[in-house]
């Protein structure tokens, strides 16, 4: 039997009976539309900086520094679900961006980024959480005393600010309650910007000087003052505050989230984050490490290629310098720094 339609001896076509309207489609359940990889261009999108980021919400300032300027509340469009949106992130919004209560924008597009400041769980994990976007500088707050303070964690920050292109500065708060001497002398020969703050008298005006104009990240473990001192540059910010633990001799966590705040003269930003106990390096190359030691770094021109600058490294020039006491004091201990990190971070296949 032929397959084929009857085919009338007067029509010259076969198939001059039939049309659309005999085909049978299969129903779309979800009444949705077919996928495309073509994206809107947006071109309505206004421009915006992402102040906090709060559970899957983003609060972006909207035409900054202009009479308009106003907060919108945005979540993040479909396309960017596997980009990371943080704080200090300059972005692209669409949707209701009047600013109004009830009112929900879209983030579409993340600009590229001058900086980025990133963190891993621990050394082990080469997985990187990002911190903070296009910042200019690093401020690490550090207690002389009370909880006892930390050079390695110092150390690890300064690598992370290298690593990130930001510039650090280093305060040391709570200066009331112990000298700071030995705790700045390793950090001196760095050419690193050091503030001192005693709990009575706190530089507010130098450091408003040296924040001025800049995007400042604020970090330092619980317990050293960092939020106190944020309160204090940012009058009303609210930042909890907290005490340190007589028995542990660690401070509680109070900060928990990353929050932008602008400066009383508007023209700065210091981003205040929650206090942390470590700071992974696991997502830095370890080459990368000695732009922490700017004061290690001359000196390690002169190695041979390949030098791992860890203490069993032949005719290592920073060992050979640190025994003629060619960097002073401090040399022995920026050194040790050096090596504890390196030999964290280096896998056996690597030295």
């Amino acid at each position: 039997m032929s397959w084929l339609p009857p085919v009338d001896d007067d029509d010259d076509e076969p198939w001059g009976d039939y049309d659309e309207s005999a085909v049978r489609e299969r129903p779309n359940p979800k009444a949705n539309r077919p996928r495309t990889k073509q994206r809107p261009a947006h071109d309505n999108a206004v421009v915006g900086r992402v102040v906090t980021v709060d559970r899957g919400r983003y609060l972006t300032l909207i035409d900054e520094g202009t009479d308009s300027e106003r907060e919108v509340l945005s979540t993040r469009a479909r396309e960017l679900r596997r980009t990371a949106i943080v704080t200090g992130d300059r972005v692209d919004v669409v949707g209701d961006v009047s600013g109004a209560e009830g009112s929900l924008g879209r983030i579409v597009r993340v600009h590229e980024r001058r900086t980025l400041l990133r963190r891993s769980a621990d050394d082990t994990d080469a997985v990187e959480r990002v911190i903070v976007a296009n910042a200019d500088q690093l401020m690490v707050v550090v207690a002389a005393a009370d909880p006892e303070p930390r050079p390695r964690l110092i150390d690890r920050y300064l690598v992370a600010a290298y690593d990130a292109g930001v510039t650090p500065l280093v305060v040391v708060t709570k200066t009331d309650l112990r000298d700071p001497a030995e705790l700045i002398a390793p950090l001196s020969a760095l050419g690193v910007e050091i503030v001192t703050s005693a709990a009575s008298d706190p530089p507010l005006d130098r450091l408003r000087a040296l924040l001025h104009g800049r995007t400042t990240v604020a970090v330092g473990h619980s317990g050293v003052g960092k939020s106190t001192l944020v309160n204090a540059l940012v009058p009303g910010a609210g930042r909890a505050t907290g005490i340190v633990n007589a028995v542990t001799g660690r401070g509680r966590h109070t900060s928990s989230s990353t929050v932008s705040l602008r400066l009383p003269d508007g023209d700065g930003w210091i981003i205040d984050t929650p206090g942390v106990r470590s700071f992974g390096l696991g997502h830095v190359d370890p080459a990368n490490i000695l732009t922490g030691f700017a004061d290690l770094a001359a000196v390690a021109e002169r190695c041979p290629r390949g030098c791992t600058h860890l203490p069993d490294s032949p005719d290592c020039a920073l060992v050979e310098a640190v025994q003629a006491g060619e960097l002073g004091e401090a040399g022995a201990a920026r050194l040790d720094s050096l090596q504890r990190l390196l030999a964290t971070l280096m896998r056996p296949k690597d030295y």
